[in-house]
């Protein structure tokens, strides 16, 4: 924790911490440069020693801070000063959406769509200047006292999912990680419109649509499961909303909104006409073609398409004082610890719709209630000072007030005797000194181990002395003792005895933490908080963070689910993927793992890779049908199956055309095991009998016809035969 007072960057005065996140402290801070308000962020120290981070951080934010929008917490500045990484946001005194929802339960339609059109306008900001938010969730969505909603943290969002794993830390996030996120594959901007999805689902419903005993379960969920409706919980629902709901929250990114406008466009028009069916789904049956409403038109209608005794705004948001009158009388300060724009003395009282109370009923015929009071306050002052006056002047005529001095000089002045005043307040002093006519003047201020501060330490005119009346007493006035100031030293890297020694040596008192680190090897100090050059009061207790090595984490349990389950979830626990092989099973279906190199629940270093095996399917296949194809067909519907073809032989003559197969060693139907060779037999085509023709009559003689005709009769007798 910053001490307040310090400068960060010559220029960020801290003045108080207002808030705490998982990464991050934020205070309130004054920018003299510019004489304003900020809000610093300054990372904790888990992240500091990270230096892939820590570059992450710095270019990211550097990127943000080129984005000015009404709905983004606008980023003025980006730096390091004596190790501490910061960030120099706009200061918006407000309530996080998360601290919203759980105060209300759930939201309106129309409280919902107001707030998510601004808050889909600023994540388009961000869009059109390249910039993927990545970690879009209600926690990240500020509402600011007058109504705004503000996007946050991009830089430290992108930052922390560079790497494309899901910490340990972001069990709120996991809720709304999109499902190619939850894979670690690309992220782009219909990523942050999935977020969104889930943020409205969220506020319309109360709660999100995935929840698990941990994020592997939950990045699961938003891979596998698909989103219950919305309208299963709020059955008023407006159809058109539901419909953006499911839209924006589709497993396959080509079937979401492809753009920010298009589903700030759909977001107006569910204003205008809540149970319209225009939104369209690709892969769905659509509705009308989305159109684009003009402001004015928006303005006309909205108000007429829902119940005003649903939602009652005459704000250009439509959202100020719905939230406004349920904040100032039900928000309990308490319980705003959470957001990283916490302030413990934000007073909920000095809320714009006291001003808006004050502008109904404060003034009467053009003149402001307190301009009047002050102008009755005034009369009466005058009168009494008159009174006063009268009753000085008749007394000094009567003689009622004349001087009796005590004591006298030679020339007559009045004199008194001057007042022990050490080691009274300089209040009490005065009132003492005054009370024997004297004044007081403080001639310096000094250290004093005797008196506390704001104490008389010496009056340069002693006690008991005589003066004149109306002398003024000079004195001194303690500070306290004298608090004497140390930097920290930087003990990064050494030992813990050893670093314990350094610190000790500095008049510091040293309170140890053991935390595991990636970087640092076990037993070596990773940094100290305060962080090392930072100004602190000797005797000041600074916490040394000491390093247990890797952390090691528990290996889950991976068998039996998809390989891009897998991969999620081993991601989600901060282990990767190794090397993946393929072989048949006949107890899982192809794609789905098999084995893991390391069984569930035994511990690995965090980074550590897994290896396991994939099905391939079953190792049986069932052999086909190959009568009438050709040998060339057989073979090819041998191979697609993983069979080989075996021995071809002729098979004779058929009634199939040559080439074309008549028989298999296997029958069809069979289920064997792939690799197995197939023989098969081809016909040769259909048998071809030749024609003899008879012989002619050429008139020969009976003895000749006779041998002709034995001669035949031979052929005939002979062809029967065989």
């Amino acid at each position: 924790m910053l001490k307040e007072g310090i400068f960060l960057g010559k220029r960020y005065e801290i003045l108080e911490r207002i808030g705490s996140g998982g990464m991050a402290d934020v205070y309130k801070g004054k920018d003299h440069k510019l004489n304003r308000f900020v809000a610093v962020k300054v990372l904790k120290s888990d992240y500091r020693s990270d230096e892939v981070f820590i570059q992450k951080f710095l270019s990211e934010a550097q990127a943000a801070a080129g984005l000015m929008h009404p709905n983004v917490v606008n980023v003025y500045d980006v730096g390091q000063d004596r190790g501490l990484y910061y960030m120099v946001m706009e200061l918006v005194e407000g309530i996080s959406l998360k601290d919203y929802i759980e105060k209300k339960g759930q939201l309106s339609a129309k409280e919902t769509i107001s707030i998510s059109i601004q808050m889909v306008t600023g994540i388009q900001a961000a869009h059109n200047q390249h910039i993927i938010h990545r970690d879009i969730k209600p926690q990240n969505i500020i509402i600011s006292k007058d109504g705004k909603v503000k996007v946050t943290d991009f830089g430290i969002a992108r930052a922390t999912t560079s790497t494309n794993t899901i910490s340990t830390n972001v069990m709120g996030s996991v809720h709304y990680t999109s499902p190619e996120q939850a894979r670690g594959g690309i992220v782009d901007e219909k990523s942050d419109i999935y977020s969104a999805g889930i943020t409205m689902y969220e506020m319309i419903t109360g709660h999100v649509p995935f929840d698990g005993d941990s994020t592997v379960a939950v990045a699961i969920k938003h891979l596998r499961e698909e989103i219950k409706s919305p309208s299963e919980e709020v059955p008023d629902i407006p159809y058109s909303l539901e419909c953006i709901i499911m839209k924006c929250t589709q497993k396959n990114t080509t079937m979401r909104y492809q753009n920010c406008q298009e589903l700030i466009n759909d977001l107006k028009r569910s204003l205008v006409d809540p149970n319209g069916n225009f939104v369209n789904i690709p892969g769905h049956v659509g509705g009308d073609a989305t159109v684009v409403m003009s402001e004015d038109e928006l303005r006309r209608v909205q108000d007429q398409s829902y119940d005003q005794d649903d939602y009652d705004d005459d704000d250009d948001d439509d959202y100020g004082d719905d939230y406004d009158n349920d904040y100032d009388d039900d928000y309990d300060d308490d319980d705003y610890d959470q957001s990283d724009y916490d302030d413990d003395d934000y007073d909920d009282r000095a809320y714009d719709s006291r001003q808006r109370r004050d502008g109904k009923n404060g003034r009467k015929n053009g003149v402001d209630p307190n301009t009047r009071k002050i102008m009755k306050i005034l009369l009466v002052v005058a009168i009494a000072v008159f009174a006063i006056g009268t009753i000085f002047v008749i007394g000094q005529a009567a003689g009622m007030f004349k001087s009796n001095p005590k004591v006298t000089d030679e020339k007559g002045k009045a004199q008194v005797t001057v007042p022990d005043i050490l080691g009274m307040t300089v209040e009490e002093a005065t009132e003492t000194l005054n009370k024997k006519g004297l004044g007081l003047s403080i001639a310096e201020r000094a250290y004093s181990d005797k008196y506390e501060k704001g104490e008389i330490m010496e009056q340069k005119t002693a006690a008991n002395k005589k003066v004149d009346k109306n002398t003024e007493i000079q004195v001194v006035v303690s500070n306290g003792e004298e608090i004497l100031t140390v930097a920290v030293p930087d003990v990064s890297g050494q030992s813990e005895s050893a670093a314990q020694k350094t610190l000790e040596d500095a008049n510091l008192v040293v309170d140890s933490e053991s935390k595991y680190d990636d970087h640092i090897e076990a037993g070596k100090v990773i940094s100290t908080d305060p962080a090392a050059g930072m100004e602190v009061e000797e005797g000041t207790h600074v916490k040394m963070y000491v390093s247990m090595g890797v952390e090691k984490v528990e290996v889950p349990q991976i068998t039996g689910i998809t390989s891009e389950e897998a991969q999620a979830a081993l991601a989600a626990v901060g282990l990767i993927g190794g090397s993946v092989t393929e072989e048949y099973s006949e107890e899982y279906d192809a794609g789905y793992v098999i084995s893991q190199g390391k069984s569930a629940g035994s511990k690995l270093e965090k980074g550590s890779a897994v290896d396991y095996v994939v099905s391939k399917g079953s190792s049986k296949v069932e052999v086909p049908d190959l009568y009438g194809m050709t040998m060339a067909e057989a073979q090819q519907a041998l191979s697609d199956l993983g069979l080989v073809s075996g021995a071809v032989t002729s098979g004779g003559h058929s009634d199939l055309p040559e080439g074309q197969v008549m028989s298999q060693t296997i029958a069809p139907g069979s289920h064997v095991d792939r690799g197995t060779a197939i023989d098969f037999q081809t016909s040769d085509g259909p048998e071809v009998v030749p024609i003899v023709p008879s012989t002619p009559d050429n008139g020969g003689s009976s003895g000749s016809n006779n041998s002709g005709s034995g001669s035949t009769d031979d052929k005939s007798s002979s062809r029967k035969t065989e």
